[in-house]
């Protein structure tokens, strides 16, 4: 099953994952009503937009998106969002649990975007594994980060 999805697919999902992360957190900040909250899901917006700047610089170290033959850049964005509609931070009924438990639901979406990445490791090409793999990181990287916020509250 190697070399089904190239690298750019991944990260494009990446980029796309982190963008509706940040959109999501964005509109938690605007709901949320304790400061603790408000401060929470500010920095898990600002991290979200850093990690999409960072995928995004990823893509053009790599050589930017090559849309597969006879593809549209609106199908693309279908295909994309078609995969990822059911992350667990973008399904139905989630804005009320990330208010409820805001730290659980961040733990719980980088750990769902972890495995994303994890998983695509195995259909790209061999040549192309080490990006999937600096993905990956990133998200550890998240998920300690968050491990750390959660021993302080």
């Amino acid at each position: 099953m190697a070399g089904f999805v190239n690298a750019t697919d991944a990260i494009a999902a990446a980029i796309e994952i982190e963008r509706r992360g940040h959109a999501f957190y964005t509109g938690a900040l605007e709901k949320a009503e304790k400061p603790k909250d408000k401060e929470f899901f500010a920095f898990m917006a600002n991290e979200e937009k850093r990690h999409q700047d960072l995928f995004t610089d990823m893509l053009k170290r790599i050589g930017g998106l090559r849309l597969p033959a006879a593809s549209t850049d609106q199908e693309y964005l279908d295909y994309l969002s078609a995969m990822l509609d059911h992350h667990s931070l973008f399904g139905p009924g989630r804005e009320q649990r990330i208010i409820d438990s805001p730290l659980d639901t961040a733990m719980q979406f980088e750990k769902d975007t972890l495995l994303y990445f994890i998983e695509m490791e195995a259909l790209v090409p061999d040549a192309e594994k080490q990006h999937l793999r600096a993905l990956a990181d990133e998200e550890r990287r998240h998920l300690k980060l968050l491990g750390k916020i959660g021993q302080l509250t």
